[in-house]
């Protein structure tokens, strides 16, 4: 039951949306309340807003944080010569474009300012 419940939830977030009735900040806040109510969890429904907003707030502050971040270098014109480098190189060639925005990626997802990375202690991290 509580499985049809989520799925119906996701259903209507969806439809509401897509049908233009309601704007995504507003469907995210109505529809879950109003299916945690259905579902019978009126009672537990602060406690589950609080902790969903402390567990996606850090990720959310990071996301604000990119974006305002990577459009001001964007702004700048930081990228353009990188950019305008990799569009001589593949002339053009959207196949050619996407792969050589994966190596770009692969060339600066792994570079760090320091070597101290192994000095980070992981023996408690969750294992996989």
């Amino acid at each position: 039951m509580l499985a049809i419940l989520g799925f119906m939830t996701l259903i209507v977030f969806m439809y509401l949306i897509m049908s233009k009735r309601l704007s995504a900040l507003i469907a995210l806040m109505i529809v879950p309340a109003v299916f945690a109510i259905i579902g019978g969890f009126y009672k537990q429904i602060g406690t589950m807003m609080l902790d969903g907003l402390t567990g996606v707030a850090p990720t959310g502050i990071m996301i604000l944080f990119a974006i305002l971040y990577f459009g001001l270098m964007i702004d700048a014109g930081l990228f353009d010569p990188l950019v305008g480098f990799i569009l001589r190189i593949v002339k053009g060639d959207p196949l050619k474009i996407a792969i050589g925005t994966a190596i770009l990626a692969g060339c600066f997802a792994g570079w760090r300012w320091d070597d101290d990375f192994h000095d980070y202690d992981f023996s408690d991290a969750a294992p996989l």
